[in-house]
C-alpha cells in the first residue's frame, strides 16, 4: 500500500541532521536566483527554496543551467558552470535538466538530464547522469556487503552460498573480499569459534547507523539505464542501458576503470575493479573480482569468481572460482564446485549435475589447470588433482582423480575409468609450456592484491606429484605380487622392488587397477612406467628451477654444497595449499586461523597482509621444498649426492627444458605440415597470410631464446658438480 507523508520532511530526514557538513562553505540561494529557478520551470517542495545550497565563491554558479526539475529535501550544489562533458561520442552541456532532485550532493561540472528519480546520493564531479528511470539509496544500504544496519534481524543478512547448495559453506561478501578469503572461511565449517570470528572482521567498520547515502564518484558516466538503487559505483566508471543494478559496489578507478553494459541485472554483490558485465549478464548474490567479464547473458548466482577470469553465455551457482577461470558456452553448467583457477569448461560440461542423493548437498573439488572436455558431465562428489584433462562422456559414478596432469576417459567395452598418469608432459608439453605465459599475458591488474602462481609447476602441484610417484610404487607392488611369482612369496614390503621394476622397464606395457578413482568400478591406469619416468623428470625440473631463481637472486652463478648447506637451514614446508591461486604452506594457513581465533588479527586487512607476508617468503619456502624433493627422488640427503646423480639431474631437467621447446615447434608446426590443416586454404599463400609463418611465431621465438638462456645457465650451475 502506498503511504502517505508531508510534503516538508526536513526534519525527518538523515540527510538534513548532517546539512552542516555537506553544506560548509556553501550559501544560500538569493531571491534573484530563485525567481529565474522559478521562470526556468523548476519546482520546490520547500517553498522559501532555502533547502539548496551553492558555492560562495563569485563565478562559480551558473543558474542558467538549471531548468525543468523538481527538488525536495536538501541539495547541495559544486562548482556550476558551463562547460561541455564528452564521454566517447556522447557529448552534454553541464548543468541539472528535467530531473527529480532529492536529498543530493554535487560535486563540480556535473550533468545530470531526464534523471526521473534521484534520491539520497553524493555524486563526484564531471559526472554524466543521461536517461536514468529511478536512482535512489535507503538510509540502511550496504551496497552489497554482508552487514547489518541498526535495528535489522540477522535473516536480512546477505550470504553467498558457495561450494555447495545447501549454504553450508556460505560466506558475507566485503568490497576488499579475495577468493583466498572466501576459501578460508569456506573449509573449517566444524570450528565456530573462527566462523563467529570470521563474521566479527566483516562487520569490523560498521557503524551500523541508518544513515547510509549512495555513492558516485568522479568521472563515472551513467546512461540509458532504468534502476539503480542502494548503488556505489567508483571512479571512472562507465554503465549505459542496464536493466537492474541493486545492493551494490562497484569497485572502479582511473586505473582501473570498471564497465556494465546493455540488458545487465546485478544484484546483492560486489564487482571488482577493471572488470566488465555487459550483453544480458545476470548475478545475483556475487563478488566478482578484478579484470573480469562476464558477458552474453552469462548467469552468476552465489558464485565467487577470482580474478582475470571470462564467463560468456553459461550458468554458474553456488561456486567458489579462482582466478583465470574461462567458461564461454550456452551449453556449460557449473553447480556447487570450488575451482582453484586456470580453468577451462568446455562447451557441454554439466558438472554437478546433481542429484545422487536425496539432498541438494554434494560437491565438487577440482584443482588448478581443470579442464572437462566437451559434453562431459559429473556426479557429486567428485575431486580431481592439478591439471586433469578429461575427455568427451557421461561419467556416471564419483570421482576422485589422485594424478596430476593426466588424461581421465571412458571406455564404452568397460565401467572402470582410464586414467593415464602424466598425460600432459608425454603428450601435451606445449599446453605446459604456454601456460605460463598465457596467463601472465592475461593478468592486466593494475593492483594486484595477491599473488597468482601461473606456473603449472609449483609447490602445490609437485605435492601431487609426489603423491602419484608414491602411489603408483603402491599399485605397482601389488601388481607384482599378484602376477609375478618372483615377488608372490616376498612377506616384507616390496616397494623398493616396484621402483627397480619401473625404472629398468621404462618401456613396460602393464596396466594397473586403482579402486579409489572412481565409487564401484575403479580406474585402469595406462602406461604406468612412461607416467612414473615422467613425473620423476619433471619433479628434478621444478626442484632446479627453484633452485636457479633463488640462486640468481642471491647472485650466485654455481651450484656448491655450500649452496645446499645454506638452503637447508630455511624452515622446510611439504605440505602446500593454493589460497586463492596463491600458493601458502599449510601450515602457515592453520597459524593464520590461530591468529584470527585468538584476537591477533581482528580484520581483513590484516588477513591480507598475512598473505604477502607469506609471498615475500615464498621463494625462500619453495626453494628449501625444492631440495627436499631431490633428496626424496633419490633417498638420500643432499650431502650424499655425488657426480653420478648430479649428472642423472642435469641430464633430466635439461631434456625436459629442451622438451619443451621442441613439442612447442613441433605441435605448432602440425598447422603447416598437416594435409587436413591445409584443406581450407586456396592456396600457400593464403594459409601464410591467415596463419602467419612458423618462424614469426612470437610464442615459439620468446621460447626458443628462455631455453637457450635456461640450458646455458643450466650447465654453469652443475659444472662443478658433474666432475
Amino acid at each position: 500500500m502506498v503511504s502517505i507523508t508531508p510534503v516538508d520532511r526536513q526534519n525527518e530526514s538523515a540527510f538534513s541532521s548532517n546539512i552542516a557538513v555537506f553544506a560548509e562553505h556553501k550559501r544560500s540561494l538569493t531571491s534573484q536566483e530563485i525567481d529565474t529557478l522559478i521562470q526556468q520551470g523548476n519546482t520546490n517542495s520547500d517553498s522559501s527554496w532555502q533547502n539548496i545550497f551553492v558555492p560562495k565563491e563569485d563565478g562559480l554558479f551558473d543558474v542558467s543551467l538549471i531548468r525543468d526539475c523538481e527538488f525536495s529535501g536538501f541539495v547541495v550544489l559544486g562548482r556550476l558552470t558551463r562547460s561541455v562533458l564528452k564521454y566517447h561520442d556522447l557529448e552534454l552541456c553541464t548543468g541539472l535538466y528535467h530531473s527529480y532532485i532529492t536529498d543530493v550532493v554535487l560535486g563540480d561540472d556535473v550533468c545530470i538530464r531526464n534523471v526521473q528519480y534521484l534520491v539520497n546520493y553524493h555524486i563526484g564531479s564531471r559526472v554524466i547522469l543521461f536517461n536514468i528511470q529511478e536512482m535512489s539509496c535507503t538510509h540502511h544500504s550496504k551496497f552489497g556487503a554482508g552487514i547489518l544496519k541498526e535495528g535489522e534481524p540477522e535473516s536480512n543478512r546477505v550470504w553467498i552460498g558457495i561450494s555447495n547448495e545447501n549454504d553450508a559453506r556460505a560466506v558475507l561478501p566485503f568490497e576488499k573480499m579475495l577468493p583466498a578469503d572466501a576459501f578460508i572461511w569456506s573449509r573449517r565449517r566444524d570450528d565456530n569459534e573462527l566462523l563467529a570470528a570470521f563474521v566479527r572482521m566483516t562487520e569490523q567498520e560498521n557503524d551500523r547507523k541508518n544513515n547510509t547515502f549512495g555513492i558516485i564518484a568522479d568521472d563515472v558516466v551513467i546512461k540509458n539505464t532504468l534502476l539503480l538503487k542502494d548503488v556505489k559505483v567508483g571512479s571512472g566508471a562507465y554503465i549505459k542501458g542496464a536493466c537492474k543494478l541493486k545492493n551494490i559496489t562497484v569497485c572502479s578507478s582511473e586505473e582501473e576503470p570498471s564497465q556494465i553494459g546493455e540488458g545487465v541485472e546485478l544484484v546483492n554483490g560486489i564487482m571488482g575493479y577493471g572488470s566488465k558485465v555487459f550483453y544480458q549478464a545476470i548475478a545475483v548474490r556475487f563478488v566478482i573480482g578484478r579484470n573480469c567479464q562476464l558477458k552474453y547473458g552469462a548467469r552468476l548466482l552465489n558464485s565467487v569468481l577470482g580474478d582475470n577470469s571470462t564467463v560468456s553465455c553459461c550458468e554458474l551457482l553456488n561456486n567458489l572460482i579462482f582466478p583465470f577461470h574461462e567458461q564461454h558456452h550456452n551449453t556449460s553448467f557449473l553447480i556447487a564446485s570450488t575451482v582453484l583457477g586456470q580453468s577451462n569448461i568446455a562447451a557441454g560440461a554439466t558438472i554437478g549435475s546433481n542429484h545422487n542423493s536425496r539432498s541438494p548437498d554434494g560437491e565438487i573439488f577440482a584443482g588448478r589447470g581443470f579442464w572437462p572436455g566437451l559434453c562431459s558431465d559429473f556426479k557429486h562428489n567428485s575431486r580431481f588433482a592439478s591439471f586433469t584433462l578429461v575427455s568427451k562422456g557421461s561419467y556416471q559414478n564419483e570421482l576422485n582423480i589422485m594424478y596430476p596432469f593426466s588424461l581421465v576417459s571412458i571406455d564404452s567395452t568397460e565401467q572402470a575409468v582410464h586414467i593415464i598418469p602424466a598425460y600432459w608432459f608425454l603428450y601435451n608439453m606445449f599446453a605446459i609450456s604456454r601456460n605460463k605465459s598465457k596467463f601472465r599475458a592475461r593478468d592486466r591488474r593494475v593492483i594486484k592484491a595477491q599473488h597468482i602462481e601461473t606456473d603449472p609447476l609449483a609447490p602445490d602441484t609437485v605435492q601431487e606429484i609426489m603423491y602419484a610417484l608414491d602411489r603408483l610404487i603402491v599399485l605397482t607392488a601389488r601388481y607384482l605380487k599378484k602376477t609375478d611369482p618372483l615377488y608372490a612369496d616376498i612377506r616384507h614390503d616390496i616397494s623398493q622392488q616396484a621402483k627397480d621394476f619401473l625404472h629398468q622397464n621404462p618401456d613396460t606395457d602393464i596396466e594397473l587397477y586403482d579402486p579409489q578413482c572412481q565409487k564401484r568400478y575403479g580406474a585402469r591406469i595406462l602406461k604406468v612406467a612412461q607416467g612414473y619416468r615422467e613425473y620423476r623428470r619433471v619433479a628434478k625440473y621444478f626442484a632446479v628451477s627453484a633452485l636457479m631463481e633463488y640462486c640468481g637472486k642471491q647472485n650466485i652463478n654455481v651450484f656448491s654444497p655450500e649452496v645446499f648447506a645454506s638452503i637447508k637451514e630455511i624452515p622446510l614446508y611439504t605440505d602446500w595449499e593454493n589460497v586463492g591461486g596463491q600458493i601458502i604452506p599449510r601450515i602457515r594457513i592453520e597459524f593464520l586461523y590461530e591468529q584470527i581465533k585468538n584476537g591477533r588479527i581482528q580484520t581483513w586487512d590484516a588477513v591480507h597482509a598475512f598473505y604477502e607476508d607469506c609471498q615475500v617468503e615464498y621463494l625462500r619456502y619453495k626453494t628449501r621444498y625444492a631440495l627436499h624433493i631431490l633428496e626424496s627422488l633419490y633417498e638420500r640427503a643432499i650431502s650424499q649426492f655425488d657426480a653420478t646423480v648430479y649428472t642423472d639431474i642435469y641430464t633430466d631437467v635439461a631434456y625436459v627444458a629442451n622438451y619443451m621447446y621442441e613439442s612447442a615447434v613441433e605441435s605448432r608446426k602440425k598447422d603447416y605440415t598437416d594435409y587436413f590443416r591445409t584443406i581450407t586454404f586456396r592456396n600457400a599463400e593464403e594459409m601464410t597470410a591467415v596463419l602467419g609463418t612458423l618462424d614469426a611465431n612470437e610464442f615459439l621465438n620468446e621460447l626458443k631464446a628462455d631455453t637457450t638462456e635456461f640450458c646455458s645457465r643450466l650447465n654453469r650451475f652443475f659444472s662443478a658438480l658433474k666432475k
